[in-house]
This record gives structure tokens, C-alpha cells and sequence, in this order.
């Protein structure tokens, strides 16, 4: 009897037992209106269950130690735009004033790289840097690039200020950010504000193969004409991206600016430093941003990611075995949310280089490595620059990586000569032309401005593959 009391005892309690934990679980895993009543409550209960999972960060905010370190490195560019014209007849003389316009820049180097926006020295005949003391330079064009709207610019100095890169991929919405450049022609100005998005494209870029980049750094920080090409700090006083447009109906500051970022230009200034041009790989689709709408009509398992419409033949994508219909979501282990984000991805790599994507198909998530080709799918690098075709010899500008070891600031190797007076006068093939008639030859442009006035004898001076300087006298005629 007594067992059997005992036996019945220990039966209600496991099923008291197991009420009680399956009520528990219950109220945990299943939603009801009547869960509590208080929503203060519940955000306590709920927050303190996750606060160890938050980083909160009481430290005071200061901006002097980024300011500090961010104007000495931002620059003033004036640009003139025009030549203007005169006459040398006292009776019609004239001089029409060339027009200017002016932007910032952004010292990267002690030597004197100075990177800003294409827009700021597009049309410009000769350029003019001013730095935050008062100290004026003029610079060269080493390349540009209108896709992203940047230019890398060189002026003869030494000992320079700088700012020092930082990485925009860890910037994040709500961070502190200095933008520092030069208003309306007011020198060394810093306004302060916040991260407001990433990645935006608010479609102001052109390009003609349609390669243009918008993965803009949006920010609330001031920024007005004459900011362009200026610096977006952190509050270390590192470059995170460069000023380069607003958000405006009347064409001055109304709330938003956006800015290049710096990841991105990293690559462009040294494909510029380099080669004098962007070499771009390309993955070779035509995309377009997963939405809810597209989840839907192609009943697609997410809304976010990159839809790809159509692959080109022979491209990056194509020999990777992407095909229409595929999403993707990574590159290189990164999200890409959006088309802008996968086009800052792809566009920090090199034809030849390759990325990681990841994508979905029919449900599943792959991964395939494809190898980025050039706009006309090859996996070469493009040329140094443009030859041209000039009294019989095809010349190109060189590269300034090489001037700096041959100690110039300019010059123009001759390629290859085919005919004309280079032919006659044996000017080796490889030679570095830096003077005609003592005037400094900078580049091609200069080359063909010089030699264009040109009749007669003239004198080429330069240096020889091997370094070594040579003069020579070639017969120069009117072609």
C-alpha cells in the first residue's frame, strides 16, 4: 500500500513538473497579445538580456585633435579655364579675362600627391594649389578619371603635410565625421556632422561606357561649392572619403553631402600613380537592386542582394558560370546589399585580379572565384597612355613611378619611330624627351603645343633607356 502511494505520488509530481515547464516554454515561444502590459517593461526586460551585446561609449566628443591633424594636409585648387586672347596691334588691343573656378584637394604624400575631384580640374589649363599656409605650387595632371569623379595631381614639393588613410569600410551610420576645404573661397573651413548612410547612388556620375561608381559616404556635415575635392576625416584625423557632391535645389548646403570613399580611392590613385589611367576589372552582368517587389514576380528566397538581368558573353561572370537569375550576395566575404555596393567591390580590383561571389540559385548558396577582365574582356592592363602618332614616331607619356627614379618631373618617351625626322636624326626608340629648345616638354598635351609652333632646326634634349642624357638636332617641317 505504502509503495503504491508512493508510486502515485511520484507520478502527479512529474506531471505537476512537466506542466510547469511546458507552460514556461510555451509563454516563451508563442506570442500573445496579453504577454504584458507594459511596453516600458518589456524594452527593460529585453534590454537587459542583450546590453552585454552593445558597446555604449560615454567618452566626451572633441574635434580639435582631427581638425588639427586634417588642415595642414587640405589644400586650395585654382583652376583657370580658359586661355584668354590678345593682339599685339595697340590699336585693337584686348585681353579677355580667362575664367577661374576653384575646389579643394587633399595632400596624400610628403612629395606632393595631391588627390580631388575630376569636376575640379576638368577643363582647366593650368592649376594652381594653395596650401593652408599660404604656400602656392603649380601642379600637373597625372591622371584622371571621370567614372569616380577623382584626379591625382603632383606639385614640386617636399616635407608636406598629409593625412593619413583610413578604412571606410569601418565607418558606420551615426559616427562623428569633419569635412575640411575651402567654401565660397573661405580657406581651411571644418564643419562637423554625422555618417547618415552608405553606399548611396544619387546618379550625378557620367561615364561613357557607362562605368560610372556612386557608393557615396552621406553625411549631414556642411559641405558647399569650393568644398569639392576636400577631406571627409574620422575623429583620428584619418581620410575616410573625399567631398565631392551635395544633395541641393538652390545649389548650396541643404542638409546632405556625399562623399567618395577613401577604400575606393585607395585604387584609383594608384592605378593613376601608375599606369596614368584606372584599370578596371569587370564582371561583365547587367544588375540591378533586389527589391520586394522582384522577390515576388521571380520568387526569389531574399530582398537583398544584386539580380543579375544578363551576363555578357566571354565575361568575368560568364567564365565563372553566373548566369540571369542569380542573386548575389558577397564579394569576397562582404555583403553587397545593393548595385552600388557590389560596384565599389569590384571596382577596388585590377583586370587579371579575382573576387569571390557568392550568390543564390534555386535556393542554394554557391561561391565561385571569377577573374575580372577589362572593358573589352581581356585580362591585360591597359597601356601606360594614349600614343600618338607625330612626325613619323608613336610616343607616350611616362609613368610617374619612373620619372621619380630617372629624377624628372616630365617627360615623353618616344616608342617606336617609323619615319620623318626622328628616323633621320637616329633618336633611339625608348628615349625620354624633357626639353625642346630649353622648353620643358611635361607630356604629350605639351609635346604637341611645343612642336606645333615649331619650323626648322630644333633641339631635342632627354635621357636614354639606360638614363643617360643625349641632345639631338632633328629638321622639323610643317607636316
Amino acid at each position: 500500500m505504502r509503495n503504491r502511494l508512493l508510486f502515485i505520488v511520484l507520478v502527479v509530481g512529474l506531471a505537476t513538473f512537466g506542466a510547469v515547464v511546458g507552460s514556461f516554454f510555451t509563454l516563451r515561444m508563442i506570442e500573445t497579445d496579453a504577454g504584458y502590459s507594459s511596453i516600458q517593461q518589456r524594452q527593460r526586460v529585453r534590454f537587459i538580456s542583450t546590453r552585454d551585446s552593445i558597446a555604449f561609449r560615454q567618452a566626451p566628443v572633441s574635434f580639435q585633435d582631427a581638425s588639427a591633424a586634417a588642415i595642414p594636409a587640405v589644400v586650395h585648387i585654382r583652376t583657370n579655364l580658359g586661355a584668354g586672347s590678345f593682339s599685339l596691334n595697340p590699336l585693337e588691343y584686348h585681353f579677355n579675362p580667362e575664367a577661374h573656378s576653384s575646389g579643394s584637394g587633399v595632400i596624400l604624400t610628403d612629395d606632393g600627391y595631391v588627390v580631388t575631384n575630376y569636376h575640379v580640374i576638368e577643363d582647366a589649363s593650368n592649376i594652381e594649389v594653395v596650401t593652408s599656409t599660404n604656400q602656392r605650387y603649380y601642379a600637373r595632371v597625372v591622371g584622371r578619371d571621370e567614372s569616380t569623379d577623382l584626379a591625382l595631381l603632383k606639385i614640386k614639393a617636399s616635407e608636406l603635410p598629409f593625412v593619413r588613410y583610413g578604412n571606410s569600410d569601418l565607418v558606420t551610420p551615426g559616427e562623428w565625421v569633419l569635412a575640411v576645404g575651402n567654401p565660397f573661397d573661405l580657406n581651411s573651413t571644418v564643419t562637423a556632422g554625422i555618417v547618415s548612410a552608405k553606399a548611396r547612388n544619387i546618379g550625378i556620375l557620367r561615364d561613357r561606357n557607362n562605368l560610372q561608381v556612386e557608393s557615396f559616404i552621406q553625411t549631414d556635415a556642411a559641405v558647399n561649392p569650393g568644398n569639392s575635392g576636400g577631406a571627409l576625416v574620422n575623429l583620428k584625423g584619418e581620410l575616410i572619403g573625399i567631398n565631392s557632391a551635395i544633395a541641393t535645389n538652390t545649389g548650396n548646403y541643404a542638409g546632405y553631402s556625399f562623399a567618395i570613399p577613401v577604400n575606393l580611392v585607395k585604387k584609383i590613385m594608384d592605378d593613376l600613380l601608375e599606369f596614368g589611367q584606372v584599370q578596371r576589372g569587370l564582371l561583365g552582368v547587367e544588375i540591378r537592386d533586389v527589391t520586394p517587389e522582384l522577390a515576388e514576380e521571380e520568387n526569389l528566397p531574399l530582398v537583398q542582394g544584386v539580380y543579375i538581368l544578363r551576363v555578357n558573353r566571354g565575361s568575368a561572370a560568364d567564365m565563372a558560370g553566373l548566369t540571369a537569375g542569380d542573386v548575389i550576395t558577397q564579394v569576397d566575404r562582404n555583403p553587397v546589399n545593393t548595385v552600388s555596393e557590389l560596384q565599389e567591390r569590384v571596382a577596388r580590383n585590377r583586370p587579371g585580379q579575382s573576387v569571390e561571389v557568392t550568390y543564390w540559385r534555386e535556393g542554394l548558396a554557391r561561391h565561385v572565384k571569377a577573374v575580372l577582365r577589362n572593358f573589352d574582356g581581356e585580362l591585360d592592363l591597359a597601356t601606360r597612355a594614349i600614343a600618338t602618332n607625330l612626325g613619323g614616331g608613336e610616343f607616350e607619356n611616362v609613368a610617374y613611378r619612373q620619372l621619380a627614379e630617372l629624377h624628372l618631373e616630365g617627360g615623353v618617351r618616344l616608342v617606336r619611330k617609323k619615319s620623318g625626322p626622328w628616323l633621320k636624326a637616329q633618336v633611339p626608340d625608348g628615349f625620354v624627351i624633357t626639353h625642346i629648345d630649353k622648353v620643358e616638354v611635361e607630356n604629350l598635351e605639351s609635346l604637341n603645343r611645343i612642336l606645333e609652333i615649331k619650323r626648322g632646326g630644333v633641339l631635342i634634349e632627354g635621357l636614354n633607356a639606360t638614363g643617360e642624357r643625349g641632345t639631338f638636332g632633328i629638321e622639323w617641317l610643317e607636316e
